[in-house]
């Protein structure tokens, strides 16, 4: 009888909560945000890729550099670019987005059998 080699388990899909902006993971400001020109970005918080195309900048730890780490919410609401202003939360990108970064980070136990 041939050996038979199992398959690696495919990982379950991640169960999200509804988003909510009070407890939301803030996935979307890890996204890239391109900057229109009648976005009126102070230019500090904007940075050019190699491409030409103007973006907002990230920190070291990949967030755009307009949120608020302390508060978890963005500096610049009011006046944040119009992508950011059509980013529908709870919509099916923003489902996406939140299921992807879930499955990305998910945190594991190492099995040990002795």
């Amino acid at each position: 009888m041939p050996d038979r080699q199992r398959s690696p388990a495919k990982q379950p899909a991640p169960v999200l909560a509804a988003a909510d902006c009070a407890r939301c993971d803030a996935v979307c400001c890890r996204l890239t945000v391109v900057v229109q020109p009648e976005d009126h970005i102070p230019s500090h918080l904007t940075t050019e890729l190699p491409g030409g195309l103007r973006v907002m900048a990230k920190d070291e730890d990949g967030w755009c550099v307009a949120v608020d780490g302390s508060r978890m919410n963005c500096g610049i609401y009011d006046s944040r670019p119009d992508v950011c202003r059509r980013f529908a939360m709870g919509g099916p990108y923003c489902d996406a987005i939140r299921e992807d970064y879930a499955r990305d980070h998910a945190r594991t136990i190492e099995l040990v059998l002795q």
